[in-house]
Parts: C-alpha cells; sequence; structure tokens
C-alpha cells in the first residue's frame, strides 16, 4: 500500500509500505527532483540540442517526467522519454499527489490522459514529447536504442540492494550513447566503482536537501 506523505518543501511524495521507504526524499520531493534528475541530468545533457532522449529507472509517481516534459516544451526540445516501472501505479493515485500544481495545466493534462495507454505502448503526448512506460523489471528490460541521459531513481540500496548490484549497472549502462549522461541521487563507493568499471568518467556534485552529494557520470 501507498501512503500519500507531504515532504519538507510541502510538495507529496507515497510511502511505499512493501519496500519500506518513501518515493521521494521527505527533505523535499519537488526539490529532490529539480536538483538531481532536471539541472544536473537533463539541462547538463541537453545543452543547445534540440531533441534529446531519457532513460528513466522507476517512473513511480511520474514526477521527474513531468517536469522534463515541461522544461521540454519551454526550452524547444523533442523529448523521447522511456521510463521503466515494474510496478506502475494507478492514474487515480498519481492524481492525488497534487503533482499538477508544478506544471501548466496542458502539459498536466496530455500526461495524465495518456498515462495509462504509454504503461502499453509509445504515446505521443504532444509536438514535444513521446512516453512509453515498459511494464517491466530493469532487469527484463532491452532494446536496440540508445539514450543521451539516464535518470537512476530506484529505491536505496538499503531497502532495494538488488538495484545497485555491478551487473544491473552494467546492463542499464549499457544503453547510454558515448558521451551520455548518468544521473542519480545515491553516491557509494559500490556505485562510483561500478560505473567507472563500464568506462565512464565520475563527477561528485552537491547532493539535493538532506543529502551530502550526489553522482554525476559521463560515458567515454
Amino acid at each position: 500500500m501507498n501512503i500519500i506523505t507531504q515532504t519538507a518543501d510541502g510538495s507529496n511524495t507515497l510511502y511505499n509500505e512493501t519496500i519500506g521507504e518513501h518515493y521521494h526524499s521527505k527533505h523535499g520531493a519537488l526539490q529532490e527532483s529539480k536538483h538531481v534528475f532536471i539541472n544536473a541530468g537533463l539541462k547538463y545533457a541537453a545543452g543547445e540540442k534540440s531533441g534529446i532522449s531519457v532513460l528513466e529507472v522507476g517512473f513511480g509517481t511520474g514526477l521527474n517526467f513531468i517536469l522534463s516534459f515541461e522544461y521540454c516544451v519551454q526550452n524547444n526540445i523533442d523529448i523521447d522519454y522511456t521510463s521503466i516501472e515494474a510496478f506502475p501505479l494507478t492514474k487515480e493515485v498519481i492524481n492525488q499527489t497534487g503533482y499538477s500544481a508544478y506544471v501548466s495545466p496542458k502539459t498536466w493534462d496530455d500526461f495524465i490522459s495518456n498515462y495509462e495507454e504509454a504503461l502499453n505502448k509509445k504515446q505521443t503526448l504532444s509536438s514535444y514529447c513521446k512516453l512509453e512506460i515498459p511494464h517491466t523489471t530493469l532487469a527484463g528490460f532491452a532494446t536496440d536504442k540508445k539514450f543521451d541521459v539516464i535518470y537512476y531513481d530506484a529505491f536505496s540500496v538499503q531497502h532495494q540492494p538488488e538495484m545497485w548490484s555491478n551487473e544491473i549497472i552494467a546492463h542499464v549502462c549499457s544503453f547510454l550513447k558515448p558521451g551520455g549522461t548518468f544521473v542519480t541521487y545515491a553516491i557509494t563507493g559500490n556505485l562510483k566503482r561500478a560505473v567507472k568499471a563500464c568506462g565512464f568518467t565520475i563527477e561528485k556534485l552537491p547532493g539535493a536537501p538532506g543529502k551530502r552529494e550526489m553522482l554525476r557520470a559521463i560515458k567515454m
């Protein structure tokens, strides 16, 4: 069962009773998403590009997606977004998050009206955005496509250690283009070693509120 919980910045998250962890930082769901995935990930990887492809691990509540969608609309960037989710939330639960307040009404409507269909096949949400949410585990995910940026937003290693193994990190990194960007809220010695072993350069960046550091890595 998922329980809606308010975080320190006033935005909501969900507490997953099965996993025993919140979907976002209790120090601020909105702040974390913007800091880690939009500012350190999307903006950095997009640069001056007119189009970008994103692979996200853990669609969850859709917060990272809607903020990415909104940024790309505002900056005339085409976004092709693929997000792996083994346990998708219902449309009703996502509607209860209150995240519609953080994007334009059109962005929210384009997302929520296509969410359920995107679980089955890629949907064109607007002239700027395509969304696909493969209903599968990361280990079971396969594609010939290569992405510009990976958002690694799995639950923490304490609660979902299998998502942080050397093998699974190598698997997800194989979907990134040369020069592509890998970002995550976490940073551990094992994670740094696993990403370096895949041929990445490592950057330690200031973390979102409640975390001292986060990881950004670039594929060579």
